[in-house]
């Protein structure tokens, strides 16, 4: 079972790199280390899950509208 995150923190390590802690429901901290490359990689997938979940949701609401104006 997947876990919840809580929270997390991302901060710089002085060497070009950064430190990810995450931390879930239960209090339990996981911590990486990931270069910015690694960090632009991890924002460009969440914006295009984002944008790829909103696109849907889109098609849904036009999918509602096209059938609101077959019933007129």
């Amino acid at each position: 079972m997947a876990r919840t995150l809580a929270q997390f923190t991302i901060t710089p390590d002085g060497d070009g790199d950064y430190t990810l802690h995450l931390e879930d429901d239960d209090g339990e901290t996981l911590e990486f280390t990931a270069s910015e490359e690694q960090l632009d990689l991890i924002v460009e997938a969440i914006e295009e899950q984002m944008e790829a979940e909103e696109d849907g949701l889109l098609d849904d609401e036009d999918d509602d509208d096209d059938e609101d104006e077959d019933e007129d």
